[in-house]
C-alpha cells in the first residue's frame, strides 16, 4: 500500500516510523514532513493546511490511504473532501472534529451526556467575560474556544491575570479567530493523564494511558506549550480506573456520537484531570497527540496499519493489539525562546550518536535540511524517546541520549516523569 501522512511534527515522524514496519506498506509519502520523515518517506512540499493541494497529491500519486496528523486539516474538513472524491482517509469528518476545534461545542456535548468535566461559562462578548471575572473564585482557567496550537489556555491566579488573558485572546486576537469566544472554567487539581482511543463509529479500542508535561519549565511552571515530554503509562490509571473511564467517558461519548449523528472514525484523545472527586475531562482532541504518539508508538508491537484500517472499516471489535510492557519516556528538545518567538536555522549535532542505544529513537519535529545539515525549523525540535524496564530506567536512557545532542538555544525539562 502507498500511504500519505499529513503533517510535519514528531507525531508524524512516529507514525511513519511505525508504519514503515508493516509488511503491507510499499511506499510512504509525507506532506510537508521534516528531516526525520525524509529518512522513511518521500517528503512533498504541500502544507498541511493546503486541502486542494493535498487532494491533488493523493490523486496524482494514487495513494491508497491518507492519515491526517494535525488538527487544522480535520477542522477544515479534509476528511469530508477526500471522502467526497472517493479517497480512503483516517480521521473524523468536520462536524465531529468540532469536538476539538470548538471548546464550547465540546463542553455542551459533555454536559448534555453527563461526561464529568469542569464547571464553566462561555462568553462571546469580552465585556461580559470581564464582568464574570470580578465575581469568580481564583485560580481559574481561561481558554480560547478554537485551535491555538495547544497554547490557548491560561491559568489565571488573580483577577488581573484573568482580565489580561481575556483582553489578549478576545480583543488583541493573539490567536486570531480562535479567540472570538472564550470558555472560563473552574481550576481543577490532581495529576493529569491522557487517553488515546480509536473509534470506528460504534466500537472503541483503548490504548495505554500517557501523561504529557505541558508547561515550558520544570516543576510545571511557565507558559503552556504543545508538550515538553511524555511518559506511558502515566502511573495514575489502574485497572479499576480504566473501567471507570470506560463507563463515565468513553461509553457516553460513543452513545453521544450516535444520538447526534456525528460520523467519527479516527482517534479520540481526551485530556483528563484525576481530581479528588474523580476523573474529569479537560478537553477532547480528535487526532493522535503530540508528543504522546512518540511514547505510544514505541510501545505498540502490533501493525499500526491494521489498527487504522479496522477503524475505517468499523472492525475494531475484531482487533486486539499487543503492547510492550516496558515504560516509554519522550523528552522534547525545544528551541530557545519556545513557546514564544524563536530563531530557526540552528545546526543540530549528535543525533546519530544519540541513536546508538537500541532502546532510543530520536523523532524529528521542527527540523529541516539546509546545505546538507539538519537544522532547527520550529519550536519543538526533537523528541528523544526511550523504552526501559522501569520509569527511572527509561528516563535515564532518554536523558543520556538528549545530552549527546546539541544546537544553539537548546532547552528541555529535566523532570519529565520525575
Amino acid at each position: 500500500m502507498k500511504i500519505l501522512v499529513i503533517g510535519s511534527g514528531g507525531r508524524e515522524h512516529a507514525l511513519l516510523w511505525k508504519l514503515a514496519q508493516s509488511p503491507r506498506v510499499t511506499e510512504l509519502l509525507c506532506a510537508p514532513g521534516n528531516a526525520g520523515t525524509a529518512e522513511l518517506a518521500t517528503n512533498r512540499p504541500v502544507a498541511a493546511g493546503d486541502l486542494p493541494g493535498l487532494l491533488a497529491l493523493a490523486k496524482s500519486e494514487q495513494v491508497s490511504l491518507t492519515i491526517v496528523g494535525p488538527d487544522d486539516p480535520l477542522a477544515s474538513g479534509i476528511v469530508d473532501l477526500f471522502q467526497k472524491e472517493g479517497l480512503r482517509i483516517f480521521g473524523p469528518v468536520k462536524a465531529a472534529a468540532r469536538l476539538e476545534s470548538s471548546k464550547s461545542f465540546a463542553k455542551e456535548f459533555m454536559i448534555r451526556l453527563g461526561i464529568p468535566t469542569a464547571a464553566s461559562a462561555t462568553f462571546s462578548n469580552p465585556n461580559t467575560a470581564l464582568a464574570h471575572c470580578s465575581n469568580a473564585s481564583y485560580p481559574l482557567v481561561v481558554k480560547a474556544d478554537g485551535l491555538a496550537l495547544g497554547k490557548g489556555v491560561v491559568i489565571a491566579q488573580t483577577q488581573g491575570e484573568a482580565e489580561a488573558a481575556i483582553r489578549e485572546i478576545m480583543v488583541e486576537k493573539v490567536f486570531g479567530g480562535a479567540g472570538d469566544t472564550v470558555v472560563i472554567e473552574e481550576f481543577l487539581t490532581g495529576p493529569e493523564c491522557s487517553l488515546h482511543v480509536l473509534i470506528d463509529g460504534k466500537n472503541y479500542l483503548l490504548f495505554p494511558d500517557a501523561k504529557d508535561h505541558k508547561r515550558a519549565l520544570e516543576g510545571d511552571q511557565g507558559l503552556n506549550t504543545g508538550g515538553m515530554g511524555t511518559i506511558s503509562p502515566s502511573g495514575v490509571v489502574d485497572a479499576a480506573m480504566q473501567e471507570r473511564l470506560k463507563q463515565e467517558v468513553l461509553e457516553p461519548f460513543v452513545k453521544g456520537l450516535a444520538s447526534d449523528n456525528l460520523s467519527f472514525q479516527g482517534m479520540l484523545f481526551p485530556g483528563l484531570m484525576m481530581t479528588p472527586s474523580g476523573p474529569k475531562v479537560l478537553e477532547f482532541n480528535c487526532r493522535f497527540g503530540d508528543p504522546e504518539t512518540q511514547s505510544l508508538m514505541r510501545r505498540l508491537k502490533s501493525d499500526l496499519l491494521d489498527l487504522i484500517e479496522a477503524t475505517i472499516d468499523g472492525k475494531l471489535n475484531e482487533t486486539t493489539p499487543v503492547w510492550d510492557e516496558r515504560v516509554a519516556v519522550c523528552v522534547v528538545l525545544a528551541s530557545g525562546g519556545y513557546p514564544g518567538p524563536i530563531e530557526k536555522g540552528k545546526v543540530i549535532t549528535g543525533i546519530e550518536e544519540a541513536s546508538t542505544d537500541p532502546d532510543v529513537v530520536v523523532f524529528h519535529a521542527g527540523t529541516t535540511v539546509k546545505d546538507g545539515q539538519v537544522v532547527t525549523s520550529g519550536g519543538r525540535v526533537l523528541g528523544i524517546t526511550a523504552l526501559g524496564a522501569t520509569l527511572e530506567d527509561a528516563r535515564r536512557k532518554a536523558y543520556a541520549a538528549a545530552d549527546k545532542i546539541s544546537f544553539e538555544g537548546k532547552q528541555l525539562r529535566h523532570d519529565i516523569g520525575a
